[in-house]
């Protein structure tokens, strides 16, 4: 009962943190700067499949 209660008071107070607005300098899931880097995650990923397959 301890553990749950510390957790529930836990994410009670992170909480507000996660909600907030103005000018910041770490993107969100949803900004366009993440672009490439997923693009070129994805393409490593299949260039090393496709080494992976021609060995």
């Amino acid at each position: 009962m301890k553990t749950l209660t510390t957790a529930a008071l836990t994410a009670l107070i992170a909480a507000p943190a996660l909600a907030h607005d103005g000018m910041h300098l770490h993107p969100h899931a949803d900004d366009s700067s993440w672009l490439p880097l997923i693009a070129s995650s994805i393409a490593i990923g299949l260039i090393a499949l496709i080494a992976w397959g021609r060995k």
